[in-house]
């Protein structure tokens, strides 16, 4: 077996209403279809890569070194330019950054989503893994948000 691409994700919800709007209204994301207790989504490259199921109950505290999920990673641009439009656009949506991270090969912008789960928005902004796979380890940098 070989996998191809990771193909969706699947997050329990404690709101679905106010989750779905996040990941609508804030991210972008195409709502493909909301039913009782679910909504699936998606940017267009796949049938689905976001599905949320409401189970009730309290947004998780986020925890830093817990085992479990850390964070998903949201491709958001190619540029730093569109890191900045973003960043600009979250602020006007009152959403809070809770990290930057310049990683060499991205830089990353981290926000939590309404039931605390981590979220990474970043643009490529370089290509030198495809020569050298370890710069993705690189030690991860302060990112200059400037524009």
């Amino acid at each position: 077996m070989h996998i191809k691409e990771l193909g969706h994700v699947v997050l329990y919800v404690s709101n679905l209403e106010r989750s779905a709007n996040f990941y609508r209204d804030v991210l972008g994301f195409s709502e493909i279809q909301r039913v009782a207790g679910a909504a699936a989504f998606s940017s267009g490259r796949t049938h689905h890569e976001l599905l949320l199921l409401e189970v009730g109950g309290q947004p998780r505290q986020h925890q830093r070194a817990e085992p479990g999920l850390y964070h998903i990673g949201f491709k958001i641009g190619d540029t730093h330019e569109d890191l900045i439009q973003a960043l600009t656009e979250l602020e006007r949506l009152g959403v809070p950054i809770v990290g930057t991270a310049d990683h060499t090969v991205t830089h990353s912008l981290y926000i939590l989503d309404p039931d605390g789960n981590e979220l990474e928005l970043y643009a490529d902004v370089s290509d030198i893994w495809k020569t050298n796979p370890r710069a993705i380890l690189e030690p991860t940098k302060s990112l200059d948000i400037g524009e």
